[in-house]
């Protein structure tokens, strides 16, 4: 048989083979020689005119996204929005003097906490170039939401729009009943009594560390919102909680009581905009984004232009001195499950950022590394073997660490390795312990009709077999495994953070979960601040001025990664079909199709974390906190 992954690169080779053969005289016809001696008078150089005064738009939609992507031949149009090309622009926009005013509409998009930080930084950065910035949004469907749209300038929601401005609220998930419904057992162990990861599993409610460990949190977290709020609006905080408990509030309501500016549709703003600027200001709906290369479908050869306008679209400057990022997005995990970053969601896979960092170490254009962290955790192992990368990159250049939305359990493992930790007011951080454990499902196969018969040589050759719970003595063992690893994870963390600490580690340690504020004010963390602040520090400390923030590795296009999966395949002789998950998560989709989205959506959290430890083991997990941010 054909082997379809050899000819789809085979095709796009020749194609670009033969766009760099022909050039761009591909389909036309080449320039006539002039006879000799002819010449054509000069023309009087012309001075260039001045840039039109424009107004820069950002759609805000879709999930903003950690870890970029490349944007040239973004198949299926905009599906999310990547944070830092994001801000690129918004600094762009604020040093560009054609540029006279920033607008954001903001689309429903799904944006972390220390992500809405970021983006208000770079409002006030646009701000302080002596530029409004001006939010609009058909609807304000969170608080979140807004705390990033009161950063701006002036706010506007469209008529009768609605703000739901209600508070912080948030549910975590315990499934032991529904485990016992279908003859599930659960039997999970921990170290450290506030590490709850696996509460979700063995209770139906939390423990009383627990529940306090959420109140610590949604306490920090409400109160920097409300603080924010209260500063770029310029109220007092009273006011934002007075505002917060009367809601929601429809658009007309919302102005009267100074929420926001104005009430007005789209075509209004615009109107508003071409009277501020004149007339002739250009509205540019996609400023400062990559040119798009375009095929010319009347041109018999435009399909291998096309192709190799689009790799050379791709290509970096790796000249050209960087601060390098690698990003640590997602669940830890040693090696990824299969499957392209378009079609499902991201892991953090140990041995990709291993290599990644190693490259970033050894690579002499970068002078600097952030390592950007928004992760749960996950993987013990891989964790541990992404801090022993750090360390290489840090025997050689800077290294500097940006917390995002989530930094915990594994997410802390893997960013204590520096002395220069960032991280946001709300960023979700700490965890410090380790969760593993076991589902024991004979009871659903009995259910099924279908038994097992099991034969085992060596006392504990079947100790993580799912037919049954642990035997007292393979619980003990498996407690000694994980304390010996709890006990390396809390010795990292003393090595590198050594007298910073504010108290002694098992009493910071043991599974407690911080937001960046209280993570600052206990020594677990050295500053805060967002990605930009990171990016910036590092280059400090490398001294460059003039640089490039590349991501390590480079962002692949979509055709990148259909040949890359394609050549996967080959290697392997199989077509990859996506991973199918835990057979509860499959037994649950239709139930969960069903009901209630919100919740539905921590039931698939809580399920896949089950699939996850089966997977990796000893994880270093955070718990699911089920907030609505």
């Amino acid at each position: 048989m054909t082997n379809i992954g050899y000819r789809v690169r085979l095709a796009l080779a020749f194609g670009l083979a033969a766009a760099v053969a022909a050039g761009p005289w591909i389909g036309k016809a080449a320039a006539q020689e002039k006879p000799a001696g002819e010449s054509k008078p000069a023309e009087p150089e012309k001075k260039p005119e001045p840039p039109k005064a424009r107004v820069a738009v950002f759609r805000l939609s879709g999930t903003i996204q950690e870890t970029p992507r490349d944007e040239v031949l973004n198949l299926g149009g905009e599906t999310s929005t990547p944070l830092w090309p994001l801000i690129e622009r918004l600094d762009k926009a604020a040093k560009d003097p054609a540029v006279k005013a920033v607008v954001v509409l903001v689309e429903s998009p799904t944006v972390g906490s220390s992500q809405v930080a970021e983006i208000r930084a770079a409002f006030e950065r646009v701000k302080a170039a002596g530029k409004p910035v001006i939010a609009h949004a058909d609807q304000v469907g969170s608080l979140s939401h807004y705390v990033l749209m009161s950063a701006a300038s002036r706010v506007s929601v469209v008529p009768t729009g609605d703000l739901w401005i209600t508070g912080l609220y948030g549910e975590s998930p315990y499934i032991r009943n529904l485990l016992e419904k279908v003859g599930v057992r659960p039997d999970f162990l921990t170290c450290g009594d506030y590490k709850s990861a696996a509460e979700m599993f063995m209770r139906d409610g939390p423990s009383k560390e627990a529940d306090a460990m959420q109140n610590w949190l949604l306490d920090s977290l409400f109160d920097t919102m409300v603080a924010r709020v209260a500063a770029s609006r310029k109220v007092d905080p009273e006011l934002v909680k007075a505002w917060i408990d009367s809601g929601p509030h429809t658009a007309e309501k919302a102005r009267a009581l100074g929420v926001i500016d104005a009430v007005e549709h789209r075509q209004d703003l615009e109107a508003y905009l071409k009277k501020t600027y004149g007339g002739d200001v250009v509205i540019d709906r996609k400023y400062g984004k990559k040119e798009e290369p375009k095929l010319d479908a009347t041109n018999p050869f435009g399909i291998f232009r096309f192709l190799g306008e689009v790799m050379a679209a791709s290509k970096v400057d790796k000249q050209k001195p960087a601060v390098g990022v690698v990003y640590v997005d997602g669940p830890i995990v040693l090696e990824k499950s299969g499957g392209m970053s378009v079609f499902q969601d991201g892991e953090a896979a140990g041995v990709s950022i291993r290599r990644a960092l190693d490259d970033a170490a050894n690579d002499d254009a970068i002078k600097a590394v952030v390592l950007r962290v928004d992760s749960p955790g996950g993987s013990a192992l891989a964790s541990e073997i992404i801090l022993d990368a750090t360390r290489r990159v840090k025997a050689k250049k800077t290294l500097v660490v940006s917390m995002g939305n989530v930094a915990g359990s594994g997410g802390y493992y893997v960013a204590c390795g520096t002395d220069a930790v960032f991280a946001d007011e709300t960023t979700i951080t700490g965890s410090i312990g380790v969760v593993s454990g076991k589902v024991a499902v004979n009871g659903l196969f009995d259910r099924l009709g279908v038994t097992f018969k099991p034969y085992r040589r060596g006392q504990n050759a079947g100790m993580l077999s799912t037919g049954d719970l642990f035997t007292p003595a393979e619980r003990q063992k498996m407690q000694d495994y994980m304390n010996e690893i709890y006990g390396e994870f809390k010795g990292h963390v003393v090595a590198i953070r050594g007298g910073k600490l504010k108290k002694p580690i098992d009493d910071l340690a043991g599974g407690r979960v911080y937001t960046g504020k209280q993570a600052l004010e206990l020594g677990l963390i050295d500053r805060l601040g967002g990605f930009h602040d990171a990016v910036t520090h590092a280059a400090g400390l490398a001294k460059i001025t003039e640089y490039d923030v590349r991501a390590v590795p480079k962002a692949k296009s979509v055709i990148e990664e259909i040949l890359e999966q394609s050549s996967d395949d080959d290697r392997k002789g199989l077509v990859r079909t996506p991973a199918s998950g835990s057979i509860l998560l499959e037994a649950a989709a239709p139930l969960l199709k069903a009901i209630d989205p919100a919740r539905a959506g921590t039931i698939r959290l809580a399920l896949g974390r089950l699939e996850l430890i089966r997977r990796e083991g000893v994880v270093a997990m955070m718990p699911e906190l089920g907030l609505d941010r």
